[in-house]
């Protein structure tokens, strides 16, 4: 069987390191980028998406030491309840470069070689907020909109050549991600939910499994798995 290596951002902690361990459980070589330690990939780095070079480098490092990387999930990010007067310009600035440019520089590295070998996948991170917005979360919807629309436009730009680009938008996570205090934990909105709970990292990681491996019809997908917070 030849090796597939795929390639994780985000991988340290949360939904990157659920969707790490759901590949290697599939028989797939990981990669981790993260800017923390990502001791369930078989391969990782320390790594700052948002800077072009650094993505660029490590791309062609792990394409030579590894093999050629098939697929690409991209999860580094972070979050902030803020109100949008709050919100510093440099804290604006780092919600896209990491969400929006990590996607973008990712895709810049690793796509040019799966174009020329006609195949690979590229699963984006959304939030369900990038399709319903939320109270106090700007930046962070607006980013990850921004997500879904390079998602979208990169999906027709590149499935021509065999490259399949989709996202997951999860919903709020059983994560560290959301705090103890975070309005998703209250009871009362959890147990608004349609499914009364939170869903959980490894259930994301399911369906951003299912858009590399199985989903090979999906060009530009954006999968909600998100317990009916947004129907």
């Amino acid at each position: 069987m030849r090796e597939r290596v795929a390639l994780v951002t985000g991988a340290a902690g949360g939904i990157g390191s659920a969707m790490v361990r759901e590949l290697a459980g599939r028989g797939w070589t990981t990669a981790a980028l993260d800017l923390g330690p990502a001791p369930d990939a078989d391969y990782a780095v320390g790594v700052d998406v948002a800077d072009p070079g650094q993505v660029s480098a490590v791309v062609r490092r792990i394409e030579r030491e590894m093999g050629p990387i098939e697929a690409a999930l991209c999860a580094a990010g972070h979050y902030a309840l803020v109100p949008v007067s709050d919100i510093a310009w440099e804290d604006w600035n780092r919600m896209l470069r990491v969400h929006l440019g990590g996607l973008v520089n990712v895709c810049r590295a690793v796509t040019p070689g799966m174009a020329e070998r006609g195949r690979g996948a590229v699963v984006g991170v959304a939030a369900d907020l990038a399709l319903g917005g939320g109270d106090a979360e700007a930046h962070y919807s607006a980013a990850k909109g921004a997500v879904i629309g390079l998602v979208r436009a990169l999906a027709a730009e590149l499935a021509p050549a065999g490259v399949r680009v989709n996202a997951v938008a999860p919903g709020p996570t059983d994560t560290p991600l959301l705090p103890p205090d975070s309005p998703w934990r209250r009871p009362a909105f959890v147990q608004a939910l349609p499914t009364g709970r939170l869903a959980a990292p490894e259930e994301i990681a399911l369906a951003a499994a299912y858009l590399v491996e199985d989903g090979t019809f999906c060009a530009g997908e954006i999968l909600s798995p998100n317990c009916g917070a947004v129907i």
